[in-house]
């Protein structure tokens, strides 16, 4: 039978409150009643609703699905939309929005280890969310105020859900193939602003339809009559499920329609959507913004997005890993090399090989995700307009890494639970080949792996020639050396491993920006997926570096703390060293394209 999810209160609670700067985060404006033991009581509760509501969900999810009918209605599975009620009753949906639309403020530090649990409890659950939440950021910077005041406080609390509507199947991942239509109506719409007719069909749309709320707020790629061509002609509207009047009251259906929903691999409880607008009296939508600035304001909804589906591949990860130990805890099976009792399996090498790998792996992924989160928050509040922008520019820099290695990292991870199963995790009554399958799609949505790396190169790091990496390299390696200046063989270790591995990110980064810089593009991207992923692996021992400096000062006090010790020990060694290996594909260049179209392009 599937383990039953437990949060890991601790190792979050020592992220955010230990190895990430709270205090900084703590002094912000906004959060002068932020302290240590206030986040302590929002995990635990969190953790709470985790176990006891969401994760009993996961299976049942996963076996029933949901369901549309012939008119396009679409339920949840079962214990859905009770679960949902009691989530939006206890006001966890608004836990990180804005006061000001009634939300509680609190930092994306904090909400990044609440989104874990989500996640980890119910993947198919937390993704409705997970959506909404980035509605709500897009309308709060870029929606009119009589869009701010119609939907951001129904979508704050819960009570309405929101969508993002990109991709159409001529489309896929490039956006400049959109060819939904908008036009300007003669009249204002129900709502009272400027209405404009929308046309067209969207595919993969998370959440595009349910039977959880009276109304789904979606947020849709269109192009208007006067549009240039590609990207820089894409404008974005609100296109509500059921109109909303001006007084906020909720009119007629909108003429959209939920023409069917995808047979998914995993997630199955999700709904994914494809969606139709318009096919009779047209739908109505206003125009966020100004025109032609869509995929702009888009990425304000993808950027959160993507962070988010990185703490996904975390989450799955970490119920991946509770299940596989449960099982090789409890499991006998053959003589346990050098023992004379009988051992449970968890004690055979290479099955310890396997927990060691998925434990901390999961530690590196937890510290860097958070990280990200806590530079989200120091951008969008600190007062001063520099640091502000200092700390966008560290986490326009991490996210893409956080994406692109955590999510992968959850397929190797959730693979890696199966193998300690064993057969038995091939077989669904375990529950391991769920997470595997839900894990799946992490690498996709909200931009591919690929996507993830060409914009980490072309963007991240070309747009200031690896500067910001630098800085990040530079605090790396005072880490290291402060590791080094220990007194513990352990910490000296890790040290001495950090700085090689700084030096190999450095040289793969400098290689990169030099092809790009002498128009070697396909040398350039032929690389992208093996930097982004090197990346992951040294900020993750950079992360895990910085928790064995503050174990080692407190390793006296409780266990814990020389646990966290040996496990950036073992990281470091493990896993680190074998993946700087990656800077040879990094820098294999035009090369290795050639090679590999001359046998596979036949």
């Amino acid at each position: 039978m599937p383990a039953d999810y437990q949060a890991p209160l601790n190792e979050m609670q020592f992220v955010v409150t230990e190895l990430c700067d709270f205090n900084q985060v703590a002094a912000l404006p906004g959060q002068q009643d932020l302290e240590p033991s206030l986040a302590e009581a929002v995990l635990s509760e969190a953790a709470r609703f985790s176990q006891e509501v969401l994760s009993p969900l996961n299976v049942v999810g996963d076996q029933a699905g949901a369901k549309v009918n012939a008119q396009g209605e679409v339920a949840c599975a079962p214990g859905f939309k009770q679960a949902y009620g009691q989530f939006v009753e206890a006001g966890w949906n608004g836990l990180s929005c804005s006061t000001e639309h009634n939300g509680q403020g609190l930092p994306q530090l904090v909400a990044a280890a609440v989104n874990e649990m989500w996640n980890a409890s119910c993947m198919s659950f937390a993704l409705c969310p997970m959506l909404t939440a980035g509605a709500i950021h897009a309308l709060e910077r870029h929606g009119s105020e009589t869009q701010k005041r119609l939907y951001l406080p129904k979508m704050v609390s819960g009570e309405w859900t929101g969508t993002m509507n990109l991709t159409e199947p001529q489309a896929g991942s490039d956006l400049a193939a959109v060819a939904t239509k908008a036009w300007p109506l003669n009249e204002s719409g129900p709502s009272g602003e400027p209405g404009y007719c929308i046309h067209g069909t969207k595919i993969y749309i998370t959440y595009g339809n349910h039977d959880l709320t009276e109304n789904i707020i979606h947020l849709v790629l269109a192009r208007l009559p006067d549009a240039p061509e590609g990207v820089k002609g894409i404008s974005l509207f609100v296109v509500p499920k059921h109109h909303v009047l001006a007084n906020g009251d909720l009119g007629e259906a909108n003429d959209l329609k939920t023409v069917s929903l995808e047979h998914k691999l995993g997630i199955h409880a999700s709904p994914t959507a494809v969606m139709s607008y318009g096919e009779a009296s047209g739908a109505v939508g206003y125009l966020v913004g100004e025109p032609h600035r869509g995929l702009e304001y888009m990425f304000t909804m993808m950027n959160d997005a993507r962070l988010q589906v990185g703490i996904q591949g975390l989450a799955i990860s970490e119920r991946a890993y509770q299940q596989a130990l449960a099982y090789a805890q409890e499991r006998v099976q053959g003589r346990v090399l050098g023992q004379t009792d009988a051992k449970p399996i968890a004690y055979h090498p290479d099955v310890c090989r396997l927990l060691g790998q998925m434990k901390s792996r999961i530690d590196a992924m937890r510290a860097l995700s958070y990280e990200a989160a806590a530079m989200l928050d120091m951008a969008a509040h600190c007062p001063d307009s520099n640091q502000a922008s200092a700390f966008q520019s560290r986490g326009d820099f991490l996210i893409p890494v956080v994406k692109a290695w955590c999510t992968e990292s959850s397929t190797d991870i959730t693979s890696m639970a199966v193998q300690v199963h064993g057969g038995m995790g091939y077989v669904e009554d375990t529950g391991a080949a769920q997470h595997f399958r839900d894990a799946r799609i992490t690498t996709i949505y909200e931009g591919t792996t690929a996507i993830q790396a060409n914009d980490f190169l072309g963007r991240k790091l070309a747009r200031d020639q690896g500067a910001e990496a630098k800085k990040v390299l530079s605090e790396l390696q005072d880490t290291a050396r402060q590791l080094s200046g220990r007194g513990h063989e352990g910490c000296q270790a890790i040290g001495a491993i950090l700085l090689k591995a700084s030096a190999v990110l450095e040289e793969s980064i400098d290689a990169s920006l030099e092809a790009l810089q002498k128009k070697q593009s396909v040398a350039a991207f032929m690389g992208s997926v093996p930097l982004v992923m090197l990346s992951g692996y040294v900020l993750g021992g950079w992360m895990m570096g910085r928790a064995a400096l503050v174990a080692y000062e407190k390793k006296d006090r409780a266990p814990f703390y020389e646990r966290k010790l040996q496990a950036a020990l073992f990281y470091s060694q493990q896993v680190l060293l074998p993946q700087l290996g990656l800077a040879h594909a990094v820098k294999a260049g035009q090369q290795a394209y050639d090679q590999a179209c001359a046998f596979t392009q036949v």
